[in-house]
C-alpha cells in the first residue's frame, strides 16, 4: 500500500507547521477542525527547531514494534542524499530529552545515515493523546503489522475506554474491520508468531478463528503453512474440523503403534490434509488414505506425488 494513501484521521505536518517560515525557530498555534475527544485543549503551542539525535527517545506509546531493516537502509540512503525533509513530532520527556510521537522510523534511519541533528515539532500533550497520534500516524502510512494494529486497538479500548464504534469513527474504518483485527489477539501465541512472520495471511488467521481449541488451532496452522494451503483450502480444512463427516468410521484396529501415529501426523503436515494409515496387521500390509480439501489442494498433492 502506498505511503501516500489517505486514511480517515490526521491533518498532516502542514497543519502542524502552518506553512513554511523563514526563521529558523518559530512558534505556531494550531486548532483542529475536528478535535479528538481525548484532546480537550482548543489550541496547543508548538515549536519547530533541530534536536540532537541522542536527545530523542522511542515513545512508550508507540504501537509499532517491528521495523524492516531493508526499508530502514533504503530510507537512510535517501537521507544521505536529500536530508530529513519531514520534521519529527515529539513531546517533552520528564527525565530529559523528548519522546517521539511520530517519526521513529526516520529517527532509526537517521542513525544509520550518520545524521546527528533532526528537525522536530514539539507538542506538549498528555500520554493518551500521544498514543492516539502515534497510532494514527502509523495507520495512515500503513506501517503497522496486523498484530501491532490489533494490539493498538486493544490499548485504546483497555486503557483509554474507547468503544469499537468510536475507534472506527476516529480512524475512518468499518467497525467490523476493528472487531476482526482485535480477534487476532485470541489466537495462540505460536500462531500469532506465524502471522507476524507473514507465514499466515490475515485470511488464514480469520479462518482459524472459527475454531475454539488452541491446540487444534495451532495444529491446523502448521498444516496450512507446511502444505502451503490457500485461504479457501484453509477454510475448508477448518470447516471439516468443526463438522466432521457423519460417515460411519471404520472400527479402530487395536495395536496401532506410536511410530504409525507419528507417521500419520508427519504426512498430514507435509501434504496439507488428513492422512490415515491402516494396517491389516501390525507390521504387515495396509493402506494410506489421503484426503484432499478441494481441487486446488488436489493439484498440489499431485505435483508432490507424481
Amino acid at each position: 500500500m502506498s505511503d501516500t494513501k489517505k486514511r480517515g484521521l490526521g491533518r498532516g505536518l502542514g497543519a502542524l507547521l502552518g506553512g513554511p517560515r523563514a526563521a529558523s525557530e518559530v512558534m505556531v498555534t494550531a486548532v483542529s477542525a475536528t478535535p479528538s475527544p481525548v484532546a480537550t485543549a482548543s489550541a496547543v503551542a508548538r515549536k519547530y527547531f533541530s534536536v540532537g539525535i541522542e536527545d530523542l527517545y522511542p515513545s512508550p506509546e508507540q504501537p509499532r514494534r517491528i521495523f524492516d531493516e531493508t526499508k530502514l537502509r533504503e530510507l537512510a540512503d535517501s537521507m544521505v542524499v536529500h536530508g530529513v525533509i519531514t520534521p519529527l513530532v515529539i513531546r517533552p520527556r520528564p527525565a530529559g530529552g523528548y519522546y517521539l510521537i511520530a517519526g521513529e522510523r526516520r529517527w532509526r534511519a537517521a542513525q544509520r545515515a550518520g545524521i546527528h541533528e533532526l528537525p522536530v515539532v514539539v507538542q506538549d500533550i498528555v500520554e493518551s493523546v500521544a498514543f492516539e497520534r502515534a497510532l494514527v500516524e502509523n495507520l495512515q502510512r500503513a506501517d503497522l503489522g496486523p498484530l501491532e494494529e490489533a494490539a493498538a486497538y486493544h490499548r485504546l479500548v483497555d486503557e483509554l475506554g474507547y468503544t469499537q464504534d468510536r475507534i472506527a469513527e476516529q480512524l475512518g474504518k468499518d467497525r467490523s474491520t476493528i472487531a476482526n483485527m482485535m480477534r487476532l489477539l485470541k489466537l495462540p501465541a505460536p500462531v500469532r508468531q506465524l502471522v507476524e512472520d507473514e507465514q499466515l495471511s490475515m485470511g488464514h488467521a480469520r479462518a482459524l478463528l472459527g475454531l475454539e481449541d488452541p491446540t487444534t488451532i495451532e495444529r491446523l496452522a502448521h498444516t496450512i503453512v507446511d502444505g502451503d494451503l490457500s485461504v479457501r483450502a484453509a477454510e475448508q480444512l477448518v470447516k471439516q474440523t468443526r463438522q466432521p463427516s457423519t460417515k460411519p468410521e471404520r472400527p479402530a484396529r487395536p495395536g496401532k503403534t506410536a511410530a504409525v501415529r507419528d507417521l500419520e501426523e508427519r504426512l498430514t503436515r507435509a501434504l496439507g490434509g488428513p492422512v490415515v494409515i491402516t494396517e491389516d496387521a501390525p507390521g504387515k500390509a495396509g493402506r494410506i488414505e489421503i484426503r484432499y480439501m478441494n481441487l486446488d489442494h488436489l493439484e498440489k498433492l499431485l505435483d508432490r506425488l507424481l
